[in-house]
């Protein structure tokens, strides 16, 4: 009886303290070993060294692209004062601009200038299945991440620049 009560312990303790796994999603994020998932199935980009998160969704059959701040580790939303994130994109060898609009949300109070979610609407959108970009600049409490670059939907964990 002890021997069973002890392994059934170590058991829980092993489940309780190895944290998160990978789930083999090809939209999943892992650095250094630890590894996130993204809450929309997006793609994810690495502010930082795990600061904060980007999590980009494209709606094809509308045309939309979704931008979400996240917190460290994918921790829920991040809110920014931003009112809209400039994103340049490459598909098919033809340069697009987006600019993407904080998004109110009446059932979290957000609104832009204190909001973690973007849109924007393209045409181009509905076709591209893959894309190069670069999001010109974004601030995340206090800190500039300027020129991130990242493959849609590859992601990426790109270099963050102090300013």
């Amino acid at each position: 009886m002890m021997k069973t009560l002890f392994a059934l312990f170590c058991t829980l303790s092993l489940a309780t303290f190895t944290g998160c796994k990978p789930s083999g999603s090809s939209h999943s994020h892992s650095h250094g070993g630890h590894h996130h998932e993204p809450p929309h199935g997006g793609t994810a980009i690495d502010l930082g060294d795990e600061e904060a998160h980007l999590e980009f969704v494209l709606d094809a059959a509308a045309g939309k692209l979704t931008c979400y701040v996240l917190k460290a580790h994918m921790a829920g939303f991040q809110r920014i004062t931003q009112e809209s994130l400039e994103l340049n994109a490459t598909v098919g060898g033809k340069a697009e601009t987006l600019s993407l609009k904080a998004v109110a949300n009446a059932a979290t109070g957000e609104k832009p200038g204190d909001t973690s979610q973007f849109e924007a609407q393209a045409e181009w959108l509905k076709t591209a299945k893959s894309f190069d970009a670069e999001l010109k600049s974004i601030n995340v409490r206090g800190k500039d991440y300027p020129a991130l670059k990242f493959n849609f939907p590859k992601g990426s964990a790109p270099e963050a620049v102090n300013k």
